[in-house]
């Protein structure tokens, strides 16, 4: 039986067809971009502290009634005391005068109890100032977005395994749908609460949609398209949308109006549904031949190519069966089914798990690189544009085991320096900071193409999604772990260090795909499975990718 892909080289790798799919869903991850990292801004603290009702007091118990605390080294204005209102009101009458008088450090302080005053000088309003998240509610801040990535995470674990099961395109629409409704209707939570159950159903469609197109593409395009969709296609309009977030957030300063642009663009989803198809990679392997021929004879006439009488011939009767039977209701399972597939889950888990959490710890932490968060905020992701050209370049030309793992080394090793920094080289800190984000960010789009081509067809999605839901496991400990920064300044990004680290070393007992035609059947990843390090084993010898010249 001929591989699939051999089947049909007819149709070319850069034809009308190809192109079509190529750049629409590339186009459907810019709003991914926009939305994932919206909570930067939506949820961001503003400058605040204890408000004062209109009483009677002098101006110099008005400018002192609010203490001065010093943090990081840095005298501020208390953000959630005061000094008591009915003492500083009695001193305030009999003619004290606060400092000369009067010693403010032994007067009682006591909560805000009338409320908050929060800057407007970067944000008209976010959720934080919304609903007064802060001093007891503080904890909400955070967990808000780990109420997000909760939703990515169930989203990540079940998408997966409901493309394989009803389809890529189906699950693709529907999850573009749920993030779209949600997103909009966040605008109208009349409480925190509300915001973050329908923040949570948000989340649960943002990935599917990312996944499920990532995988569509993977499957449809061949050769060095499919290479150049999975690690520069998606991933850089994943980084356009992301760079287009800091602009609608800097002229959009309410989060109500930042959430109906980031919302809107689903709307442009609606026609795709007539250009885009289903895989016929998974059409074969649910043993629905027919349908699969129909797609690959209506891209033929796109590309304007001939096709045989009929294009599956080669696909025998047992080997359909094999793919139809046999093949067709896989679970998560499979995954831990053998030992060789059992490490290689294992191993990736781990990996994404680590690219969860330091891509997000590090996205998440880019309101503090500078004064201005909007600058801060295009600057990370800025960065991940020359990461993704570098990952394209790297699995253009270059084994996948061994990229991944320097990337990932690259990223761990640069967040480790940062703690020598000192203090007053402000911009060495940040410029070590985006080059360990610049490692991340190359080798999960590495990873994303690497975790695709290990994995068959009947268990590709599956494993997509059930390894991006380790990296939502990451990505929702990643607030949390930006936390501890108030115990030890540099802790973040040592923890974050160690996970890169530990990750590029055990990539490295990976099997490797680079050059090699995707699995169809277990078996056929059985075939190439070897779970060696590269440095104690023989060098295994791969066929290389033919460059596309005048095609592309």
């Amino acid at each position: 039986m001929k591989h699939y892909e051999e089947t049909i080289a007819f149709l070319g790798q850069w034809g009308r067809f190809q192109q079509i799919v190529f750049f629409l869903l590339c186009c459907s991850t810019i709003p991914n971009g926009t939305g994932v990292l919206s909570i930067i801004f939506v949820a961001d603290i503003p400058s605040h502290h204890c408000m004062i009702p209109e009483v009677n007091l002098t101006r110099e118990w008005l400018s002192a009634i609010i203490p001065v605390k010093v943090v990081n080294g840095k005298e501020e204005l208390s953000r959630c005391s005061r000094y008591r209102l009915d003492v500083v009101r009695n001193l305030s009458a009999q003619g004290y005068i606060p400092g000369r008088d009067v010693n403010l450090t032994d007067l009682e302080q006591e909560d805000c109890v009338d409320g908050w005053i929060y800057s407007k000088d970067i944000y008209q309003s976010t959720i934080v100032s919304e609903f007064d998240l802060v001093c007891s509610e503080h904890w909400k801040q955070p967990f808000t977005s780990t109420i997000y990535f909760l939703g990515v995470l169930v989203g990540s674990f079940f998408s997966g395994q409901l493309s394989d099961r009803y389809g890529r395109k189906p699950v693709f629409f529907t999850t573009m749908a749920l993030q779209t409704m949600f997103t909009f209707c966040q605008i109208f939570s009349p409480s925190w609460m509300v915001f973050s159950i329908l923040l949570f159903f948000g989340g649960l469609g943002q990935i599917g949609n990312y996944i499920a197109a990532y995988v569509l593409g993977t499957e449809i395009l061949t050769g060095n398209v499919r290479v150049l969709f999975s690690s520069l296609g998606v991933c850089l309009c994943y980084a356009i949308g992301y760079m287009f977030l800091p602009l609608f957030a800097y002229f959009l300063r309410d989060w109500r109006s930042l959430l109906l642009a980031v919302s809107l663009p689903g709307l442009l989803y609606i026609p795709m549904w007539w250009f885009i198809p289903e895989s016929p990679r998974w059409l074969l392997s649910q043993g629905r031949e027919d349908e699969a021929e129909a797609i690959v004879r209506d891209a033929a006439k796109k590309n304007k190519v001939e096709t045989p009488q009929v294009i599956f011939e080669d696909y025998s009767a047992d080997e359909k069966k094999m793919l139809s039977k046999n093949e067709e209701h896989h679970t998560v399972f499979d995954l831990m089914r053998t030992s060789n597939i059992r490490a290689t889950t294992l191993i990736l888990c781990l990996v994404w798990f680590t690219f969860g959490i330091g891509y997000y710890g590090l996205s998440l932490n880019t309101v503090q690189l500078t004064a201005d968060p909007y600058i801060s905020c295009f600057i990370s992701a800025a960065v991940e544009v020359p990461a993704y050209v570098s990952s394209w370049l790297l699995l253009q030309y270059f084994p996948r085991r061994l990229s991944v793992s320097c990337t990932m080394l690259l990223g761990g090793v640069s967040l480790y320096f940062i703690q020598l920094v000192p203090q007053t080289l402000t911009e060495l800190s940040v410029a070590l900071e985006m080059l360990g984000k610049f490692g991340f960010c190359t080798s999960t789009a590495m990873l994303f193409a690497y975790t695709t081509e290990l994995y068959p067809t009947v268990l590709r999605s599956t494993a997509a999604g059930t390894c991006s839901t380790f990296s939502r496991v990451g990505s929702c400990i990643a607030p949390f772990v930006l936390q501890l920064s108030i115990y030890f300044k540099y802790l973040p990004y040592i923890i974050l260090g160690t996970l890169g680290v530990a990750s590029a070393i055990t990539t490295l007992f990976l099997p490797e795909s680079f050059g090699r035609p995707l699995p169809e059947t277990i078996q056929q990843m059985h075939m190439r499975e070897r779970l060696n390090c590269p440095c104690i084993t023989q060098k295994e010898t791969t066929k290389p990718v033919v460059v596309l010249s005048s095609q592309l």
